[in-house]
């Protein structure tokens, strides 16, 4: 698949240090982007950091809590030092938390997963959609949501409730913002085969408890972190220029009603 350009264009990546952003820093310094990846573990961006530069040099790490105001505002500001401007932003920083039945889930809990998967991107939004129009070039963003969102697991109730809320956000920053050229899409990801989701299994059989959850959907197999990244590039280009708003699923018909 060709795509356009992303030629002098600079490209923000939350949760950039592995699994989907990670595949997606790789795609965009391929189409000719200068990144900035933002990770909250210094030691994995820095291992990130070593891979990406195979592809370019064209690359820096900020660690950053997503979760904390200030820490996200010196994120924006060190992409623009650093590369002068901010075209394209992946909000895709995320936890998955703990899976379980309300009952049993601590408040605590609920305060972790909704702090990072959703006040952190409504931060990681706030600041870019601010350096957006300070520029008056306009903007793009994907926010990284769930099949979640549509459907649910037992125990995804915070979860699915922290990736809703992305979905919900979008739109309404979508209404907020089209005026000023700022384009916001969302994607809810189906099992991907990434870091995140294999700390779901784990022990000597974790191989064998995995294998049943790729009869969950149609497609039948999991989907690797680089077919997320083609989607979220899209998306970031000008070929996908009249998308706006949308929460889009790549999730091989996994939250189609029936399946599991």
């Amino acid at each position: 698949m060709t795509h356009p350009t992303f030629q002098g264009k600079t490209v923000l990546i939350t949760g950039g240090t592995t699994g989907i952003g990670l595949a997606a820093a790789e795609l965009f310094l391929k189409n000719g982007a200068q990144v900035v990846i933002a990770g909250r573990r210094e030691q994995q961006g820095n291992d990130a950091l070593e891979k990406l530069r195979s592809i370019d040099h064209k690359i820096h790490f900020v660690q950053t809590d997503v979760s904390k105001s200030d820490q996200v505002q010196h994120l924006i500001n060190e992409t623009v030092r650093h590369f002068g401007k901010l075209d394209v932003a992946f909000n895709n920083a995320g936890i998955e938390g703990q899976f379980s039945a309300i009952d049993k889930t601590p408040e605590e809990e609920y305060d972790k997963v909704m702090n990072i998967n959703t006040k952190g991107v409504w931060l990681a939004c706030k600041y870019e959609i601010e350096q957006f129009k300070k520029q008056g070039t306009g903007g793009t963003i994907v926010n990284t949501s769930s099949w979640l969102a549509r459907g649910a697991s037992s125990g995804s109730a915070i979860y699915s409730a922290s990736k809703a809320a992305i979905d919900g956000l979008t739109k309404a920053l979508t209404i907020e913002t089209a005026s000023e050229g700022i384009r916001i899409n969302s994607i809810q990801p189906g099992y991907i085969r990434t870091p995140m989701f294999d700390r779901f299994f784990t022990g000597e059989n974790a191989e064998e408890a995995i294998e049943p959850f790729k009869k969950h959907a149609p497609i039948g197999r999991f989907a690797a972190p680089e077919e997320v990244a083609e989607l979220v590039l899209w998306l970031s280009s000008p070929a996908a220029s009249f998308i706006m708003g949308e929460s889009i699923l790549v999730d091989g018909g996994l939250a189609i009603g029936g399946q599991r």
